[in-house]
């Protein structure tokens, strides 16, 4: 090997070094990585403690206090009808609603006249005789006279025939006023099932009213949920909404009683309330509630202060994650009041600001750091401070 052949390889191993080493010269250094935060990030919202009112939600149908079938209580043809005796009419009390012919009646009325007229001239008469007796009794010394012979056993008839008559005067009269039909109350007519000229037996239906002063809703109440009320409902106010001509409409009325039983079918207490003139036939500026109405119904119950709510999903074997005053998270024990449509009412375990949170965690660790999600409201508000129980 000559001395060309030994150095061009030495040559070219000693270029491809410092060519290596003079990229490397130009090459930047690397840039430092930026140490990422793992802290969770939680949306909350914060407690505010309000005062809240219990009510209980139901539901029924508007009926009339008194629903009454009008019946004959005499024989005979309807002679007259009243104009307001039609499906819908109203009508007052004492108004005539028709009339059954009374001429037969009116003969009755004066035969029993004439039997009291013919009772009181025998009683007359009778008692003259039982005078005559005793007078002529008085005159006969040394004898006592008997009952029969003064006559009282006469007198005493005569005094019963009276009375007999007296009470057919009576029958008579009272048959011959129940020829005309008045309403008994305030009515709306519900139905009228004769007509002029129809002839009535005793007994034969003649229609059916339905009181128009107070209207009446059972409203069926869960046995756990009475708790709620006030003396189990005695006495509440209750608010009734019903959908009518497309628009919701409220009325108020008061629970009146409770039916004291739990129904076998439906195992629900009920309790009634009463509406004064549903119709407004006193009052024409009010809105009308007609019988045979769906209404929702709303019954207050009791009051409790300071309770807050949340969603029924954030509490698990009561207890509540929050973020404490050191940002970590904590497992905040709770007391839950009421659970409503998904939410629950707290009335313990929860103070003023606390924050709970409302979003999920994966890994959820007592005392873990964790960092709070900005948000425009965080207020936890009970909107009208009443909770209600549909």
């Amino acid at each position: 090997m000559n001395k060309k052949q030994f150095l061009l390889p030495c040559i070219i191993l000693v270029i491809s070094v410092a060519g290596y080493w003079g990229s490397l010269q130009l090459k930047e250094p690397p840039q430092e990585k930026k140490l990422s935060d793992n802290t969770p990030l939680v949306t909350v919202q914060v407690v505010k403690l309000l005062p809240v009112e219990f009510s209980v939600g139901s539901y029924g149908v508007l009926k009339s206090q008194f629903e009454t079938d009008l019946v004959a209580q005499v024989h005979g043809e309807i002679t007259y009808l009243s104009k307001r005796f039609v499906r819908g009419g109203f009508i007052k009390k004492g108004q005539i609603l028709a009339k059954i012919d009374a001429s037969d009646y009116d003969a009755a009325l004066i035969d029993a006249r004439a039997s009291v007229a013919s009772a009181k001239a025998a009683l007359v008469l009778e008692k003259a005789h039982a005078d005559v007796a005793k007078e002529q009794w008085r005159k006969i010394k040394g004898s006592k006279p008997t009952a029969l012979s003064l006559r009282e056993p006469q007198v005493a008839q005569e005094k019963a025939r009276l009375l007999s008559s007296h009470a057919g005067l009576k029958r008579a009269n009272r048959n011959l006023e129940r020829t005309i039909i008045r309403a008994p109350y305030d009515a709306l007519i519900h139905s009228r099932l004769v007509s002029l000229g129809s002839y009535m037996s005793t007994g034969t239906p003649l229609g059916k009213i339905f009181s128009t002063a107070i209207a009446e809703v059972r409203l069926p109440v869960a046995d756990n949920e009475l708790q709620y009320l006030i003396n189990n409902g005695h006495k509440a106010k209750v608010v009734l909404t019903a959908t009518l001509a497309g628009k919701e409409q409220q009325w108020s009325g008061i629970v009146v009683r409770d039916e004291g039983v739990i129904d076998a079918r439906s195992h629900m207490n009920y309790l009634v309330v009463q509406i004064k003139d549903p119709y407004r036939l006193k009052n024409k500026n009010s809105k009308t509630l007609r019988f045979g109405t769906y209404v929702s119904a709303l019954i207050s119950g009791k009051k409790r202060a300071d309770m807050t709510v949340i969603a029924r999903h954030l509490i698990t074997d009561s207890k509540v994650a929050i973020v404490n005053e050191q940002g970590k998270l904590h497992f905040q024990a709770v007391t839950v009041a009421r659970i409503v449509s998904g939410n629950a009412y707290i009335s313990a375990g929860l103070t003023d600001g606390m924050k709970v949170i409302t979003s999920a965690l994966d890994y959820p660790i007592e005392g873990m750091p964790l960092l709070i999600k900005q948000q425009k409201k965080s207020a936890v508000m009970v909107e009208s401070s009443r909770v209600v129980e549909e």
